[in-house]
């Protein structure tokens, strides 16, 4: 008797061991399998977009626009730098009948440009027509100077768009002609919107100077 009760203990004690080193190596396959062992603190949590930190003003994305013609290349580059250093949409004013150069020669008293900008109530289709400004705060708007003022289309573009409580930044490309002519027009043609004063930019403007321009608008505003 003596002899089975010691074979039972030893059999006991062997048991308890291979339970232990089973219950050892399941912790073990646990951790090395991946298998995340957190506890509620520790869980991990989404890090938000751009944009979603927080809501009301903060969230300024899809706030500004930069609308633009461009004929020849020039506003175009200034208004993608825009975009670019603002974070803005950009929209651009298509002509539905698209301008030749021959259409744009300065010099032809019967070109094209020539004719509409000796006519104050040319208004030149653009080719969409549905576009709104709805959910826009700030818009700025490109174009370059023809004769002195800007390009009939932009009229044909503040007149069918609603910019009541947005504020205007215009902005022109010119060899050396002011904006200041074109501004007071558009303004007056829009008949709504917060009218800033507007810039203009030789063509090739570097980021640098365009930059400089806007830091300077949000100290004013």
């Amino acid at each position: 008797m003596q002899k089975y009760g010691k074979l039972a203990v030893l059999l006991a004690v062997i048991c308890l061991g291979c339970f232990l080193s089973a219950c050892g190596g399941t912790k073990a396959d646990m951790e090395n399998s991946g298998v995340s062992q957190q506890t509620p603190q520790e869980e991990e949590t989404e890090t938000p977009l751009p944009g979603q930190e927080g809501e009301g003003e903060e969230i300024t994305a899809g706030k500004i626009l930069v609308a633009y013609f461009s004929a020849t290349g020039n506003t175009k580059d200034v208004a993608g730098k825009i975009a670019l250093l603002t974070g803005a949409d950009t929209y651009e004013i298509v002509p539905a009948q698209p301008y030749t150069a021959e259409e744009l020669d300065y010099n032809d008293h019967d070109s094209r440009t020539s004719m509409e900008m000796n006519d104050p109530a040319a208004r030149p289709a653009i080719e969409d027509e549905t576009f709104s400004l709805e959910g826009y705060d700030v818009v700025y708007l490109g174009y370059p100077i023809w004769w002195g003022d800007a390009p009939r289309i932009i009229s044909t573009f503040v007149e069918s768009c609603d910019l009541s409580g947005k504020t205007v930044i215009p902005f022109c490309t010119s060899g050396g002609s002011g904006i200041e002519t074109s501004v007071s027009n558009l303004k007056e043609q829009a008949g709504s919107g917060s009218w800033l004063e507007g810039q203009r930019f030789g063509a090739g403007a570097s980021q640098e100077e365009i930059q400089e321009w806007i830091d300077g608008l949000q100290k004013k505003r």
